[in-house]
């Protein structure tokens, strides 16, 4: 558990906070590339660690990302005009190009010079693999964008998606780091004789509490989870949590998946989860409802500050909850869909959950360490201005996740450091192992 004060201190994100601090030394996720998908198309509200910021793609296609507040007197960027390598204020007509410079100030006289002592607080932006990066840090030069592997494949991304949650930031990375709730939350109404022997998942639903290893890395900290597999041998779930906030699963072949997940705070109680997977990767199938419903429907974006990419499930229609299918054991817990199971307990934990009261366990030591890095790494910064190792070094995220079957008297660290390399082709690794949902 954690004190209240420091369960505060790893949930705020806002300027001038430990974890907001933290946070902004690195080039963040802002939004798809797709939510701005022309020149001088519509500019867009974005809600990002705690500020209110407007996204616009200008005439050239580059993408501005600044204060939704005019400098003049306010008013919202939001209603502004997108012409000519700009943002006009539709107030006084001021407009600003992508660097935040006012470039024209038409209700000033011609000969004032006024425009050039004017900026509106702008970020610098970059785009890769579909997505928008902003650096919203204290640096003149920002630091190198981490190296992603998933988001780097341009030539073969198979899922980049994005999905709003109404719930604390760690809040939520945390069911990425939480193994064990695989097996009961997501296909806790599976037997062991429903899975093909000598699978992943077979192993799982055969022992579904698992020992741990956990290690402390460069660029975060990486666990394994073991449980016995064939006589001699071991069955290992290897996931990693990277600063600041990803984290790569362990669904999928070790050597074969290729994926990373971003749990970007909008505000202390609002995330927004960019899932980013490459064509090599195996898709985890989940439970559905009936009729196909997957859990992942989602409302149309709207333009207010919390309109984009949520879910149709969410807590006012109890996540589409089949009592029926849970009480006939169809579903574990009657809620379509993996992402949306986990999407229930942890908006319903409430927005910032009282960490303190928690009761942990073995079974959360993972997360038990991952709090403890992020404190230390807040701390450490604040204190002395000790910047993490992964700010300035992109390589450490040149990482991959998965499973895979070893002896049991294997290191299992040392076992698999090639198949943990980022980039390395494995033909020879068959995608089936996971067995039918890549538990």
């Amino acid at each position: 558990m954690l004190s209240k004060e420091d369960n505060l201190a790893v949930s705020r994100v806002g300027p001038g906070t430990l974890m907001g601090n933290l946070m902004r030394q690195y080039w963040i996720p802002a939004m798809l590339s797709s939510e701005l998908p022309r020149p001088d198309s519509d500019p867009v509200r974005v809600l990002l660690l705690g500020e209110k910021l407007i996204a616009f793609r200008d005439t050239n296609g580059q993408v501005g990302l600044m204060d939704h507040n005019c400098p003049h007197r306010g008013a919202s960027l939001f209603f502004g005009r997108t012409e000519e390598c700009g943002l006009r204020c539709v107030y006084h007509g001021w407009k600003f190009d992508v660097s935040g410079t006012c470039v024209d100030m038409p209700n000033e006289p011609a000969e004032s010079d006024f425009k050039q002592k004017i900026k509106a607080n702008a970020y610098p932006t970059t785009e890769r693999g579909g997505v928008v990066w902003t650096y919203m840090g204290p640096r003149a030069e920002p630091p190198p964008l981490p190296d992603l592997e998933p988001n780097s494949l341009d030539d073969s991304v198979e899922l980049l998606d994005a999905i709003q949650r109404e719930c604390n930031w760690l809040q939520a990375l945390e069911g990425d780091i939480d193994t064990s709730h695989f097996s009961f939350l997501h296909f806790g109404a599976q037997t062991v004789d429903q899975a093909r022997p000598g699978t992943f998942q077979y192993y799982a639903l055969n022992d579904r509490a698992p020992r741990y290893s956990v290690l402390d890395t460069d660029y975060g900290a990486m666990y394994g989870a073991y449980r016995p597999a064939d006589p001699g041998y071991l069955y290992w779930r290897i996931a990693s949590f990277l600063f600041p906030f990803y984290a790569m699963i362990p669904p999928g072949v070790l050597g074969n998946q290729i994926v990373a997940r971003a749990w970007v705070p909008m505000d202390d109680e609002h995330t927004l989860f960019f899932n980013m997977q490459a064509g090599r990767t195996r898709r985890p199938v989940g439970p559905s409802g009936p009729s196909g419903v997957t859990g992942l429907e989602k409302l149309p974006n709207t333009t207010d500050w919390y309109g984009r990419f949520r879910l149709v499930s969410d807590a006012r229609n109890d996540y589409r909850i089949d009592r029926q299918r849970q009480r006939e054991r169809h579903s574990f817990t009657g809620i379509p869909g993996i992402h949306t199971e986990d999407q229930a307990v942890t908006e319903n934990m409430g927005p910032i959950f009282d960490r303190s009261s928690e009761h942990l366990a073995s079974s959360d030591v993972m997360v038990i360490r991952v709090r403890r890095k992020l404190l230390e790494a807040a701390r450490a910064l604040a204190e002395d201005g000790t910047v993490p190792y992964s700010v300035e070094h992109p390589e450490v995220y040149r990482q991959r996740s998965g499973g895979v079957i070893l002896p049991e008297d294997a290191d299992w660290v040392e076992a698999t450091a090639e198949l943990r390399k980022a980039y390395v082709d494995h033909p020879e690794i068959d995608a089936a192992l996971a067995g039918l949902g890549a538990l």
